[in-house]
């Protein structure tokens, strides 16, 4: 009888002791992080490894979901709006890309999904998560991939005109891949600093491939002369030394040149890429976030406090 009251006892008081202290476990494995920051496109309009072009940025913004698998692993899912845009004005004239005046932009979606890979352990209580951690990262994802190019004031579509007859896809693949640094604000919450390089797999998402349009200014020509589609010569063709005194493409010209108007670089095994550098948040989830953290009263109520 002393032994089962003993028993008893102590299981009481060890369930009291052990739900005391639950909260401050945090072994739940989801997270979700939200950031932003300058987004820099590398392309036929923008060179940084070649020439010193200086930097042109855009900006994106994007959400994720976090979920820890392993000791150093974690996957995330994220969904980002990205802006990028290129054009001639800054080029180095040692590019040789100054005289073809063109330019583009894209506002692009994108959707990944990418293994983290961390210096420290992940798979920890929330409590004994380091104050930094390094990681590493790749992954593979889709993006929208609509370039825009300004004509007589309005922001036209690139990609149905196909100025160099050559279709491309709506929707491309993208591979994420780059480095991040995780700082531990308090229990619940990380500040991210992330650097993220992404491959593709076309080299039209600046509408810019071929070396000039010597393979398809016939084409071109035709639809601007009989009125079918003007506006596909105009936008491939910008060349100041190419244009009449009214701005309008000079056919005469463009035909005794047979086309040999600069336009890209012709490296077509070099794909079109584009970096983006983050700064965000990201918060750990739990069962008493809200009751410890989010709604938790600061000056009457006393409990541990772990940060």
């Amino acid at each position: 009888m002393r032994v089962f009251l003993f028993l008893v006892v102590f299981f009481i008081i060890q369930s009291g002791f052990s739900q005391s202290f639950y909260r401050y476990r945090f072994e739940e494995p989801w997270s979700f992080s939200a950031s932003l920051g300058p987004t820099q496109y590398f392309g036929e309009l923008y060179s940084f490894w070649k020439y010193n072009e200086g930097v042109q940025p855009d900006w994106n913004a994007n959400v994720a979901f976090h979920y820890t698998f392993g000791t150093h692993l974690r996957a995330r899912g994220e969904f980002s709006y990205i802006k990028m845009s290129g054009q001639d004005p800054p080029s180095d004239p040692r590019a040789f890309r100054t005289p073809r005046d063109l330019h583009f932009r894209a506002r692009n979606w994108e959707m990944t999904g990418i293994v983290e890979y961390y210096w420290y352990p992940v798979k920890v209580p929330n409590i004994h998560r380091p104050l930094w951690n390094p990681y590493i990262f790749f992954g593979i994802g889709m993006s929208t991939n609509n370039p825009e190019a300004q004509l007589d004031g309005v922001w036209r579509d690139l990609r149905p005109l196909q100025l160099e007859n050559n279709p491309y896809e709506r929707y491309i693949t993208v591979f994420p891949m780059g480095l991040g640094l995780k700082y531990k604000l308090n229990v619940y919450m990380d500040l991210i600093i992330e650097g993220n390089y992404r491959f593709t797999l076309t080299d039209y998402m600046d509408d810019i491939s071929a070396y000039n349009v010597s393979e398809f200014y016939l084409d071109l020509v035709d639809d601007y002369v009989s009125g079918n589609n003007p506006d596909r010569l105009r936008l491939a063709i910008r060349n100041p030394d190419f244009l009449d005194d009214n701005g309008m493409p000079d056919v005469a010209k463009i035909l005794r040149n047979n086309g040999r108007v600069r336009r890209g670089s012709g490296l077509r095994h070099r794909y079109d890429g584009y970096m983006t550098v983050n700064v965000g948040l990201e918060i750990h989830f739990s069962r008493d976030i809200f009751q410890n953290w989010i709604f938790r009263d600061r000056i009457n109520e006393k409990r541990f406090r772990f940060w």
